[in-house]
């Protein structure tokens, strides 16, 4: 199998085309074979532990390993199915396995112990520095100074984790395929624009089924609760949207919740940290969970007045609309819209039409060429794993390959729901060698109709540019090592680049590159323009609060002794409470569907997308004063943040940048809960 397994033999990019399913598992335990034959030639080596022979061969071993599990478990999200969900449930351990086996291993902390006790002597520079206290760490906050009956709970704990990470995460994905609102009656979609019956009439067809169908995937059931007047059909669609994993049935995620935060603090508990938070912050910006609460409490004060105004006004604006009771959670977007179009005259039908999918895939490559003089060739000689999927070549303005990028945009049964950015090889330097990385943006936009193209809401371009802000991480590393590289940095220092980008949706000089009409190619209007920067912070307040209420949830699970906890939905009712602004909705939970904490890396780490909304806020001041295209101000960027990855401290970075630490009050002024300078 081996000789004929193409995931085993040299490729550059990932050959998709040429894999079956079966593939992976051998490829895995051979890969996992050569790498544990690369580990025990640094233990076994009779030479004296140097930073060349151990922490670089460390850092350098298991690359085939790495680069098979990277597209297996990239397809699990993109492309997945049953058997790719029933292999990952099988290899998921195996990997955990391995890991610890590293982790734990007594011979090789040693060796990378002889290293770092001696490193006040080594002449390393700042990125040599960075890899070796990550790799000291690796071991001494993750066991290797336990006593051997521990490990043992260390393996077993990890090993429970990464199969209940799975099951979360498969369970959400079939809830969230399994439901649909299949309309028969055409005056249930009163209120609907074109473009979104289109979509759900194909996809009603494409089902063979008379009528339209809506369900959970975000093109789909966003606008129909932004514009449906049918107030009984929203409320069915919330609460199924509200309700996934919550069922008390077989897809239900009520006990991974508990036992994933029981584990995760039991494990933090063994390694000798009183909460997972403390053991996760530790590694952060942010450093302390008390920082994390005193962090979300200073937004929340902030926040809240603002945030009661804007709800009372919005109710107050619905009963005397349409003389409903009281507003509840399958209001909030039908009326925000109604309410933002009367204030501003402006709505996303008005937009959509600027907003083709080619073109603003084509604005944030021109923004890039102007920020860093990059250049996007649309090839197709590259492996995909679904015709869907476009590649692009990318080259600096003096002709030099720098990445690889796929791009993946719309929703399948097989993808799971979200955007968010991956890679499927590393950039790294090794004997005079660069490798350059292969990037990927994966999305779930609204897709094209046999009546109209791909045209996209105005969140939807933010998200387009926010995780090409990522993808730009990625692309522009210039790093040594491969874990120090692009956006392998801390978890509250990933979203800047992705947030900063956002603030070029809001430009005019941006718009004008890519907001055109897709049947008449005129440029936005002025005026549009000048309503989209007027909206920006409309319900902002609510919009801060919603961000809170997600980090607080977070903190809730992870910040305590979670043992007691027995009841998930009194729980989340609990840490709701502070934010608190619509009725609760008795039949949904949102812990058994928060994928981004139980089932990603944001365990302990959701406030980070406000931390970096600090960052980005305080970074796009500085590019305004100096022009958001000023070529000094971008490289300045580029050299400082960008390219550097993780190779030092970010808030050293970020200094380097900027000149200064980063002030909270460029975001309270953007989101217009504080004066204007």
């Amino acid at each position: 199998m081996s000789n004929n397994n193409p995931l085993l033999q040299d490729f550059n990019t990932a050959p998709f085309s040429k894999i079956k399913t079966e593939y992976f598992k051998p490829a895995i335990e051979k890969a996992v074979e050569i790498a544990r034959q690369q580990i025990s030639e640094i233990t076994n080596s009779s030479e004296k532990p140097t930073f060349a022979n151990t922490i670089e061969e460390l850092e350098f071993s298991g690359a085939k390993l790495d680069r098979v599990t990277s597209i297996f478990f990239n397809l699990n999200s993109a492309e997945t199915n049953d058997a790719i969900q029933k292999l990952a449930q099988e290899i998921s351990p195996l990997l955990s396995d391995f890991r610890n086996d590293i982790i734990l291993d007594e011979q090789l902390f040693g060796k990378v112990k002889a290293v770092y006790d001696q490193r006040k002597s080594l002449d390393l520079n700042v990125e040599q520095q960075t890899l070796l206290d990550k790799k000291y760490k690796m071991f001494a906050r993750n066991g290797a100074n336990l006593p051997e009956e521990k490990k043992q709970q260390l393996r077993e704990i990890d090993k429970k984790l990464s199969k209940l990470s799975l099951n979360f995460g498969e369970n959400v994905l079939a809830e969230t395929n399994r439901f649909e609102l299949h309309i028969i009656n055409e005056k249930d979609l009163d209120g609907l624009p074109k473009g979104v019956r289109s979509a759900a009439k194909q996809l009603a067809k494409s089902k063979n089924k008379e009528g339209w169908i809506f369900n959970l995937h975000y093109p789909s059931y966003l606008p129909f609760m932004k514009y449906a007047k049918n107030r009984d059909l929203r409320k069915k669609m919330a609460l199924a949207f509200g309700a996934k994993g919550f069922h008390n049935d077989e897809l239900d995620n009520q006990e991974n919740v508990l036992q994933i935060a029981k584990l995760r603090h039991e494990k933090a508990n063994l390694l000798g940290y009183s909460t997972f938070a403390e053991f996760i912050l530790e590694e952060r910006m942010a450093e302390t969970p008390q920082k994390v609460e005193d962090f979300l409490q200073e937004l929340l004060e902030k926040a809240k007045p603002a945030a009661e105004k804007e709800f009372e006004e919005l109710e107050n604006y619905a009963k005397e609309l349409d003389q409903i009771d009281r507003l509840e959670k399958w209001d909030a977007a039908f009326y925000s819209e109604k309410l933002r179009k009367k204030l501003f005259d402006l709505d996303d039908e008005q937009l959509k039409p600027y907003f083709e999918l080619e073109n603003v895939i084509n604005g944030v490559f021109a923004v890039s060429e102007k920020l860093y003089g990059l250049n996007f060739e649309e090839v197709f000689d590259i492996d995909k794993y679904h015709q869907e999927v476009k590649t692009y070549r990318v080259k600096d303005e003096y002709g030099k390959e720098l990445a690889v990028f796929y791009a993946d945009f719309f929703p399948r049964e097989g993808k799971r729901g979200g955007a968010w950015m991956t890679s499927y090889k590393p950039q790294q330097k090794r004997n005079g060698r660069e490798e350059r990385p292969h990037i990927s943006i994966v999305c779930n936009f609204t897709k094209p109709t046999d009546e109209e193209p791909s045209l996209l809401t105005f969140t939807e371009v933010t998200t387009l540019f926010h995780e090409f802000g990522h993808a730009l991480h990625g692309m522009l590393a210039n790093s040594t090592y491969p874990s120090l590289s692009g956006a392998n940095v801390y978890w509250d220092f990933v979203e800047l680049p992705s947030q900063v980008l956002e603030n070029w949706c809001y430009e005019k000089e941006a718009l004008e590159l890519f907001a055109r009409h897709y049947e008449t190619n005129a440029i936005i209007p002025q005026e549009y323009i000048r309503k989209i920067k007027e909206s920006a912070t409309f319900h902002e307040g609510m919009a801060t609060l919603r961000q809170l209420s997600f980090g607080m949830l977070d903190m809730s699970w992870h910040g305590i002794d979670p043992s007691n906890v027995t009841n998930v939905k009194a729980h989340e009712d609990q840490a709701f409470e502070p934010t608190k602004l619509y009725p609760d909705v008795q039949e949904n939970c949102m812990s058994t569907s928060f994928s981004h904490i139980f089932q990603g890396g944001y365990a302990a780490g959701y406030y980070s997308y406000k931390w970096a909304e600090v960052l980005d806020a305080d970074t796009f001041e500085f590019f305004k004063e100096n022009g958001i295209f000023d070529r000094e101000t971008a490289d300045k960027f580029r050299n400082s943040i960008l390219s550097r990855g993780g190779t030092e401290h970010p808030l050293k970075l970020y200094k380097e940048f900027r000149g200064k630490e980063p002030q909270p009050e460029a975001l309270l002024r953007r989101a217009g809960l504080i004066e204007k300078k």
